[in-house]
């Protein structure tokens, strides 16, 4: 067994990958990968999630979860007061804001896909494909080559998971662009009750990152914080890097 990386990996998405039935208000598919050194992640990112769920609900089996949280659904109806939201909120931007991660994302336009390609790939296959790329990459440059770094996805259902589990070994085992093995790269699927502080993050995330690509010109102070944590090329680019839009 080759020895582990300093990073961990935590995968969320906003948006499905369904070709045949693209909702209007959303057609497209966000896939983003929060890259974690360990350290940070154990000394930093989990106790300030964990004292901020103690401080607001009293104990910690509760789920971060992005829709419940911006449709202010149990557990969080308590946000329909205007000013338990505003400290809500501004608490955990301010954890946002100072977490210690990577992003690297991909954005799927999907009508365009389908017009574009006669039979168009699964949308989220193509998104992880150009995540797993780019994180290799990203591993690579610091010195994690030969060391198992391993990515948690969130549990679908048994019939994804098997799917999305054959082709993360796929894309794995060469079916890439650059045709390189990743022999490096490890999967772990998570059920959501294992209440993951890292695949939580990565929830907060995914969709902010599709509401700036529909929605540019919007003020979106969630993708503000985002993007100063994309993975950047040296002179300091984001697309290409840390954002892919396809196609």
């Amino acid at each position: 067994m080759p020895p582990f990386s300093d990073y961990v990996i935590y995968v969320d998405e906003s948006g499905d990958h369904d070709l045949t039935s693209v909702a209007q208000s959303y057609p497209i598919f966000v896939l983003a990968f929060c890259i974690f050194k360990k350290a940070d992640y154990i000394r930093n990112v989990v106790p300030q999630i964990q004292e901020f769920k103690f401080r607001w609900f009293g104990h910690d089996n509760v789920i971060l979860h992005e829709h419940e949280i911006r449709k202010q659904k149990p557990p969080f109806k308590f946000l329909q007061n205007e000013e338990r939201r505003r400290l809500f909120m501004h608490e955990l931007t301010e954890i946002l804001e100072s977490c210690p991660t990577t992003v690297i994302a991909s954005v799927i336009d999907k009508p365009r896909l389908a017009r574009r390609y006669a039979e168009p790939d699964n949308p989220y296959h193509i998104a992880m494909q150009f995540c797993m790329e780019r994180t290799h990459r990203f591993l690579d440059e610091r010195g994690q080559a030969g060391r198992s770094t391993t990515i948690m996805f969130e549990k679908r259902g048994e019939k994804e998971d098997v799917k999305l589990e054959l082709e993360f070994r796929r894309i794995k085992d060469g079916a890439n662009f650059g045709g390189a093995a990743m022999a490096d790269l490890d999967i772990r699927l998570v059920d959501k009750r294992a209440n993951s502080s890292g695949l939580q993050i990565a929830d907060l995330f995914a969709r902010p990152i599709g509401i700036k690509t529909l929605r540019p010109e919007q003020p979106n102070r969630a993708y503000d914080i985002i993007e100063m944590k994309f993975r950047r090329s040296n002179a300091g680019e984001i697309r290409g890097y840390g954002l892919k839009l396809f196609p």
